[in-house]
């Protein structure tokens, strides 16, 4: 079955098709581009999507979104940005008419957006023969989530999308794409702070999620939060049912018991109606928080707890977000904990108290420094200070400018060393471990700390 066929692409795009073709995939960059797919020529600040039109259709697309003639199989638009926006719309519609009583499920939050996201697609597609949509990688912008809203198939059971934000009103226009009938925010914290006057106004971002759910849709919020009632304030009035997920005494679905092991968490959780036992397959308390918004939004779907709780114990180890690798480290080996995506200083306090958890010779903590923090900038990075020495870190190593403030507050406590950028950590980082420790790899993504993994893994 093909996913779109020029004559839907023209009706939905209000385009005009130079030629009948189908396509399988949707792509817009030609890099990424395979045999029978859709490449949306975009054009950007620095770039024109026309100018790769031709490398699309070598690597094997099967037709394009243009706004001049190529010559190719297209539909020609005004304006292909708006082209894939539409094609995103009409996308959604027609999961609705397609008479299969779909689901949808839009995720947010300051951190765990993505590890959310694909621990319930994996929770959801746990069940024999049910098809699960789900946004690719972290395409969670104004690109991006039209973009996979796009690729979504007619036949979907269940669609999990992702959506991000770093300025207030953004959250708002994506979620009137999405209209998930499942609302979630994982966690709010001062991520992007450098565009917000206050943690508060994040969480007024985040909550801007809830206006796009469907009638009798559920809002699922975080009860361990400090913005809690705030975001309890921004479901009312669109959510037919508000569920909150924590630890805390009171929580709809709470974590009463969670024991750390060898294969990750061993939980005990309530919610309504039920009492669920489940292992975690990731480690750290961050992602036992991760699985009660999961199992909350299974149970809101009206989804198999007891298949959902297998699902969580055989997640699969992201790239980035907590992959692990056992490497070479002199005559032994050592452990690296690959959370080079993105961070901020709540993302940094919980996997600095997971490295804490672990048994180890030494533990080495390798942390870039974090973006978009504006004048707390200073503040949120010395403050990392406490967590990391509470995590018993035996060495620090700390990248890009922003890290000084916490590079004077380890002097004399914790055995450092404050280099630049994530080139010279790489460079230096294989002189730094020995057998038997674990090393933690942190950053904000711009900071490009993977670099540090991917010289760690190819020792």
């Amino acid at each position: 079955m093909s996913l779109w066929t020029s004559t839907d692409i023209a009706g939905a795009t209000g385009g005009t098709a130079s030629a009948d073709f189908a396509v399988s995939g949707i792509a817009f960059d030609s890099r990424e581009v395979g045999a029978g797919d859709l490449f949306i020529a975009m054009s950007g600040e620095n770039d024109d999507g026309h100018r790769f039109v031709d490398n699309a259709f070598a690597r094997g697309a099967a037709g394009a979104i243009v706004s001049q003639p190529v010559a190719h199989p297209h539909v020609l638009v005004a304006d292909a940005a708006a082209a894939l926006n539409a094609l995103g719309v009409a996308s959604r519609a027609r999961l609705d008419s397609s008479g299969r009583g779909a689901r949808v499920t839009g995720v947010t939050g300051s951190v765990g957006k993505t590890g959310t996201k694909e621990a319930l697609a994996a929770a959801l597609s746990r069940v024999p023969d049910t098809k699960v949509h789900r946004s690719v990688k972290s395409y969670n912008n104004h690109t991006g989530v039209p973009l996979s809203l796009a690729r979504m198939p007619v036949d979907t059971d269940y669609a999990v999308f992702e959506m991000g934000m770093n300025h207030a009103g953004e959250i708002a226009a994506l979620t009137r794409l999405v209209r998930p009938h499942v609302a979630v925010i994982t966690a709010i914290a001062p991520a992007h702070i450098e565009f917000f006057a206050d943690e508060a106004a994040i969480a007024d971002a985040k909550g801007e999620i809830f206006g796009g759910l469907e009638s009798g849709g559920t809002a699922i919020i975080p009860f361990d939060s400090a913005h809690r009632e705030r975001l309890i304030g921004h479901a009312r009035g669109y959510a037919a049912n508000i569920l909150t997920f924590g630890s805390g005494e009171g929580a709809d679905v709470r974590a009463h018991q969670a024991v750390a092991t060898s294969r990750g968490t061993l939980v005990t959780a309530t919610l309504p109606g039920a009492e669920l036992c489940f292992t975690v397959g990731q480690h750290g308390a961050h992602w036992v928080s991760n699985a009660l918004a999961v199992i909350a939004a299974v149970h809101a779907l009206g989804g198999d707890l007891a298949v959902a709780g297998l699902a969580l114990a055989d997640l699969e180890d992201l790239s980035g977000r907590g992959a692990r690798y056992t490497v070479r480290a002199g005559d032994g080996t050592a452990l690296v904990i690959d959370e080079s995506y993105n961070a901020n200083a709540v993302s940094m306090a919980a996997t600095l108290n997971m490295l804490g958890r672990e048994t180890a010779t030494r533990r080495i903590a390798v942390l870039g420094e974090m973006g978009e923090l504006g004048a707390a900038s200073e503040a949120l990075h010395h403050g990392l200070a406490e967590p990391l020495i509470a995590a018993n870190v035996d060495f620090a190593l700390l990248v890009g400018p922003a890290m000084a403030p916490l590079a004077r507050a380890l002097e004399g406590k914790v055995e450092m060393r404050h280099v630049a950028d994530a080139a010279a950590a790489a460079e230096q980082i294989g002189s730094i471990i020995a057998p038997g420790d674990a090393v933690l790899v942190k950053g904000s993504n711009y900071v490009g700390m993977s670099v540090v993994v991917a010289v760690l893994r190819n020792a």
